[in-house]
């Protein structure tokens, strides 16, 4: 492996670049024109859209907000009936919470990590566009329920037995939960593209100690999304599944318990709260150094706190449980965390001040460093009543009181919309010719700062005179009038101030090309010169602001003196660096424009729609389409060795072609078995509680008992010969451009062996009588299989794919990109289902 800081031409070449190379790289990134704009995987693109689709859901959530205010302003009004508020609320907290801040993270994502990595895109550049148009095209449809009376009225967090088919019947909740949980495995697509992407495409030089801030938020961010997301995607499955097959993993009466719901989605919506704020705090922490003209105070320790706010926000989910009855010990420990978190957000609070302190000299007082300063006053404010609802007995007094409304909007505006504003008037002039306008800037943060403070401040002391959260109407008699009517007036300077800055895009924003280039004078990589391409070539990196420490650096990169300034493969590529120290490893061959994945966003979201409404043979249909798609899509993916190695320039010759962990694509499938691993603890959780709550009923009398052994051992014995036939094929893969029998055998005996194990124990518990529809203990014995089985299910389609490469000769020992990833799942696969025997069949014999 080369080792770039000890390469002798690592410094920029004074050599001319050849005539034509800049040319052939325009061409080569060239983004497509008019309706195959639909088509553009580019990350500057894509992200653009993607911000811009978020930004329109942040002004259709905000439309109904003053629609809530104006029917709170006074008491006894009607301005808006109950059954229609509860609409408007439950969609635009999920507005909010869904649409517009991951997403709106995720985005930044896109557009700024490839430009600070100085790469010329992420790894899966489809793989982003299609978590794009699903979220986008899933989005609008769920919005547009509002309009149709479909909408669903139980509250952003839908809560049971609210939500059950008896007090919620029609599609109105089946909405929320086939969408929602869609464009929630949007977001993780989009996770996986962000680990692979800050991990193994970081510019030669760029070590781990390195690394911007915000690229260690989004690392953390996506690592978040990986282990908090299943357990809402599990509790919508098991919603979903319960209103349409009758499973009772909710109903009381049955075994089931509804607070299960409220564990699962809280396990998920705590963390989210810091999923959205450690990026927010990243790019505080990169606006802060350059506004000050210093580098930034306590790098180490800031990285530090990220990664202990990520940590210890999975411990404080049931910081939204305390008045549901739960042991006083938990309490205590709760309660405990919860403040404790405080810490690591106070570690960046003191670094950023200590930042302004070291450059007040210097500091700038512009639009952005407005924006930043309202952050730190009200996310400050935020903090403090996050401190007074983690003590119980307090929370005990204000728990669902408009107390709570204010404290999280406090956190949640102040810590990701602020910081959010700041960003986009800070990296505008990044992606726009025209930077936004100084002037009508101050005037969105004047705006916004005096009109959020109006607005939530009053809300603490309607909380605190007894408020309830989620009413539609009050009477005179309890003398909220007042501060209502403040806090209504407050909305609405808020949203005079984003139209103002509507309007100062309308008139500035220009897309397409860079505009003033460094006008901060900021140090980081994404100031440097850009085009269609990124950069004209991929630098070395020598500190964490390269363009304060190697003054020439930007004059350099344009005059393609360092890495990859042509494309030696003919195609679109950039450098797949080392995890660890960013060493150069090979040159990854990236596809282009394709129509694929957009058909395959479109007819899988078409897939979940219709499901929703029960349309079941088009709704097939759909998913038969969205496969193809995706096979199209990933066809163009394992390119297999080319003409090796290629020059990139500086002294260095790479691969384009690797396997096995070395592989950006090995990574994207160990980050998916983590996953499904997330998903599958979230359910032995979820088994294990509902025996913790009802011990004497588990299984419950009468109930038929687990079937004999014979059965887990015929399963347990297919799964094992799966994972033992894909061994052999790994070996039996033939040279390339010759032919071995044996290997698709093997591949298909594994993979008829995993759906051949699934089958046996389902047939197992079949037999013997249970009924998921009679007790949540036969309804979780039988969610076990459903989650194995739809594992081994994709590994039977991937199978299949596969055996198409090979017989087309795409595939054998030195091309083997896609078996590994077929063989990778098919272990974890059969792993877990061994783990789901020993669970299923062994507990309930212990136990009893």
């Amino acid at each position: 492996m080369p080792d770039v800081d000890d390469a002798p031409n690592s410094l920029p070449s004074e050599a001319p670049r050849p005539a034509g190379e800049l040319e052939e790289l325009k061409r080569i990134w060239a983004k497509p024109e008019g309706w195959r704009i639909f088509t553009a995987v580019n990350n500057t693109d894509i992200g653009l859209f993607y911000m811009g689709a978020a930004f329109l859901f942040f002004l259709l959530a905000g439309v109904l907000a003053l629609l809530m205010r104006v029917q709170l302003a006074t008491s006894d009004n009607d301005f808006i009936g109950q059954d229609l508020y509860n609409q408007i609320f439950t969609v635009h907290g999920t507005t909010m919470m869904f649409l517009f801040a991951v997403p709106a993270v995720e985005a930044l994502g896109v557009v700024l990590l490839p430009q600070m990595l100085a790469a010329r895109d992420l790894p899966f550049p489809r793989l982003s566009a299609f978590a794009i148009w699903a979220y986008v095209i899933g989005g609008l449809v769920f919005f547009s329920t509002v309009f149709y009376d479909l909408a669903p009225y139980g509250g952003w967090f839908m809560y049971p037995p609210l939500t059950l088919t008896e007090y919620s019947p029609g599609d109105n909740a089946d909405f929320w939960l086939l969408g929602i949980g869609f464009i929630e495995i949007s977001a993780i697509a989009g996770a996986i593209e962000i680990i692979v992407g800050t991990l193994r495409t970081r510019p030669p030089g760029m070590s781990l100690d390195k690394m911007p801030l915000f690229a260690w938020a989004m690392l953390i961010f996506a690592a978040m999304i990986v282990f908090a997301f299943p357990a809402v995607i599990l509790a919508t499955m098991l919603l979903e599944i319960e209103r349409s097959f009758g499973w009772p993993f909710f109903t009381a009466a049955k075994g089931g318990d509804s607070l299960l719901w409220q564990h699962l989605f809280w396990f998920f919506g705590h963390p989210e709260v810091y999923i959205i704020f450690l990026p927010a705090a990243a790019l505080v922490s990169m606006i802060v150094p350059t506004m000050a003209r210093t580098p930034l105070v306590g790098y180490r320790l800031n990285v530090v706190a990220l990664i202990a706010t990520g940590f210890f926000s999975f411990g404080l989910w049931v910081h939204h449980m305390f008045s549901t009855g739960i042991p006083a010990l938990s309490l205590s420990f709760f309660s405990a965390v919860s403040m404790t978190i405080a810490i690591p957000s106070g570690i960046q609070v003191f670094s950023w001040i200590a930042t302004i302190a070291a450059g007040r000299d210097r500091f700038q007082i512009t639009t952005p460093s407005l924006f930043v300063l309202g952050f730190l006053f009200i996310f400050t404010i935020g903090g403090l009543t996050g401190v007074m609802v983690a003590v119980a007995p307090f929370d005990f007094q204000v728990h669902d009181t408009y107390f709570v409304v204010a404290h999280f909007h406090y956190v949640l505006v102040g810590g990701m919309v602020f910081p959010l504003f700041a960003t986009y008037y800070y990296w505008t002039p990044m992606v726009s010719r025209n930077m936004l306008s100084e002037k009508r800037g101050r005037w969105v943060f004047w705006l916004m700062f005096a009109g959020f403070n109006i607005a939530f401040f009053p809300m603490h002391a309607t909380g605190l005179l007894g408020m309830p959260r989620r009413v539609w109407t009050y009477s005179n008699a309890m003398g909220w009038d007042t501060l209502n009517m403040v806090s209504t007036v407050g909305a609405f300077i808020i949203a005079a101030g984003v139209l103002v800055f509507v309007i100062d895009l309308f008139l500035r924003f220009r897309p397409g090309e860079q505009g003033p280039e460094n006008p901060w004078r900021a140090g980081t990589l994404e100031w440097l010169p850009t085009d269609v391409y990124s950069t004209r070539s991929i630098p070395h990196v020598t500190s964490r602001e390269p363009l304060w420490d190697q003054p020439n650096l930007a004059a350099d990169v344009e005059a393609g003196a360092y890495y990859l300034p042509n494309a030696p493969t003919g195609g679109r590529e950039t450098i797949v660096t080392s995890p660890i120290e960013g060493e150069p490893q090979y040159v990854i061959r990236m596809v282009g424009p394709s129509w694929s994945h957009f058909f395959a966003a479109v007819f899988t979201a078409a897939f979940f729609l219709l499901l929703t409404i029960k349309v079941v043979i088009p709704a097939l249909v759909c998913a038969a389409l969205a496969l193809l798609s995706c096979f199209v899509w990933v066809w163009e993916l394992d390119r297999g060795p080319g003409k090796e190695p290629v020059d990139i320039g500086g002294g260095f010759k790479l691969p384009t072609y690797v396997s096995g962990p070395i592989s950006h694509s090995w990574w994207a499938m160990v980050v998916l078995m983590l996953v499904a691993a997330s998903l599958y603890l979230t359910y032995v959780f979820s088994y294990l509680y509902l025996w913790t709550v009802s011990p004497q009923v588990w299984p419950p009398t009468g109930s038929p008992a687990p079937p004999p052994l014979e059965w887990a051992a015929a399963s347990a014995a297919l799964l094992i010969v799966s994972v033992a036939a894909f061994a052999a094929a790994d070996r039996l893969l033939p040279a390339p451009r010759s032919i071995n029998i044996w290997t698709p055998i093997f591949m298909l005996l594994g993979a008829g062996c995993l759906v051949a194990g699934v089958a046996v124990e389902i047939s197992g518990h079949w037999l013997t009588g249970l009924n998921a529809t009679k007790t949540s203990y036969a309804a979780m014995v039988y969610m076990e299989s459903v989650l194995t089985g739809q594992l081994a299910f994709a590994v039977a389609i991937m199978t299949f794919y596969a055996l198409a490469r090979y017989f087309t000769g795409k595939l054998d020992s030195e091309r083997r990109l896609t078996f590994e990833n077929v063989a990778l799942l098919t272990y974890y696969t059969a792993g877990q289902g061994l783990f789901g025997l020993l669970l299923v069949h062994g507990f309930p014999r212990v136990s009893g």
